[in-house]
């Protein structure tokens, strides 16, 4: 009696110690995590989902990641033909004196002497030149008062409602003398929240993933001297700051000023997936990289691509529209595509699709009109999560996704005769309904 008793308090225990272990890894899957920055945030970069956010509304100065829009606008202005990569141009006074100021990070410019485009952008997105930052807007509007018109009409095109730009380099104004852009003050400093600093790289790596090949270069050469990039997370760092290197982060902007403290928005690519992470006034140079790390391993280990409805998915009860005038009166449909989504490790019994019919396909009784033709898109099948933790989107104030609805047959239209029994069967159809109606 007494080992059974014994051999039971064994079981109990072995099982309580199983349990608990089990909620352990629950709980550590879905624990927030806790990040030491005054603002911070973690997107998809091909959705724009939002997986993690810290006081991410807050407009902030961001220091060096102004410069981000400014790149925006360099490969925008090369694309649309503006100017090459080739175009040359001489700096100005301006920017030769904040590239001699050696407060300023900078590469050492010279007067009297042409650089490349290349060259400029080049330096500002590697070694954060403020010299080269503003020669290329001073290119591509005349001026950098014009150019911050330019910024900010961009910002306000995609979104970026907090944003407010004073200058193409992100220093503050009152460090730039008498030399601040016209048509602002000389005590202005640029603004913007971790959340629209999120959005503006979204669009830079989506919109030019090309940039992503010159922000990831950890070193280069300028003139005979070695600019090393003050992202420290990069593969191939030299030194001791290698320690800091991150697998698969490729990008994209440090930051620093007193006002600011240490910024940094940053992006990575590991199976397919690209993560966009932005922290903002954290105390140290290693702070800001150690903080980015959490957030990306958060987000890495703690999500996953899943495919949750494959394609041709038919929601029960729903897999079919009304058609009339043809030679069947339904037609099948079902989704086009996959419905893929990042997913946290756990939910996938969190999410719903519905229907969301085109109503240009349907005449006002709610039916397709023959003829119907194999593979017609009607609407989409759209993604809800049903979850506790959702964040939203940067692109928009619902994080759906959404896949094609198509039909899966043709339907062909009726010949006339049928359509003329159609029509004198609904005739009659009718006038009974309406008899009936008078004796109700």
């Amino acid at each position: 009696m007494k080992q059974t008793k014994t051999y039971l308090t064994r079981i109990l225990v072995l099982t309580v110690m199983v349990f608990s272990l089990l909620m352990t890894g629950v709980t550590t899957a879905h624990a927030e995590i806790n990040v030491e920055a005054e603002s911070a945030i973690l997107v998809d970069a091909e959705t724009g989902n939002i997986l993690f956010e810290k006081e991410s509304d807050i407009a902030l100065p961001p220091a060096s990641m102004t410069k981000v829009m400014t790149e925006y606008l360099v490969w925008e202005a090369v694309e649309d033909g503006d100017i090459s990569w080739d175009t040359t141009t001489e700096i100005s006074d301006y920017a030769y004196s904040i590239s001699a100021n050696n407060s300023f990070s900078g590469v050492g410019l010279r007067l009297d002497h042409e650089y490349t485009v290349q060259e400029l952008y080049d330096a500002m997105a590697i070694y954060s030149d403020n010299a080269t930052t503003i020669a290329l807007a001073e290119l591509i509007a005349g001026s950098e008062g014009e150019f911050v018109k330019m910024m900010n009409e961009k910002a306000e095109e995609m979104g970026l409602e907090d944003a407010e730009f004073v200058n193409s380099t992100g220093l503050s104004n009152s460090s730039l003398g008498e030399n601040y852009p016209e048509g602002t003050n000389p005590d202005d400093n640029n603004l913007i929240s971790a959340k629209s600093m999120a959005k503006l790289a979204y669009h830079l790596v989506n919109d030019y993933p090309e940039a992503l090949e010159i922000s990831s270069v950890p070193t280069q050469e300028f003139e005979g001297n070695e600019m090393i990039n003050f992202n420290w997370m990069l593969p191939g760092m030299p030194g001791h700051i290698a320690q800091y290197t991150y697998e698969g982060l490729d990008g994209l902007k440090t930051g620093r000023t007193e006002l600011a403290g240490y910024t940094f928005t940053g992006t990575a690519k590991r199976d397919g997936t690209r993560l966009i992470s932005v922290v903002m006034r954290t105390d140290s140079v290693e702070e800001r990289f150690s903080q980015t790390q959490k957030i990306l391993d958060y987000g890495f280990n703690s999500f996953s691509n899943q495919t949750l409805f494959e394609e041709g998915h038919q929601i029960e009860g729903e897999s079919t529209l009304p058609v009339v005038k043809g030679k069947e009166n339904e037609v099948e449909i079902a989704s086009a595509e996959p419905i893929e989504a990042m997913i946290r490790e756990g939910e996938e019994d969190q999410y719903s699709v519905n229907y969301q019919i085109n109503e240009d396909v349907l005449n006002d009784e709610g039916a397709i009109e023959a003829p119907v033709e194999e593979g017609l898109e009607v609407g989409e099948l759209v993604l809800t999560y049903d979850g506790e933790q959702n964040y939203g989107n940067i692109l928009s104030d619902e994080s759906t996704i959404s896949v094609p609805v198509e039909t899966n047959n043709g339907v062909e239209k009726s010949n006339w005769f049928m359509l003329m029994l159609q029509a004198i069967g609904d005739f009659f159809v009718g006038l009974f309904n309406s008899i009936k109606g008078l004796f109700a």
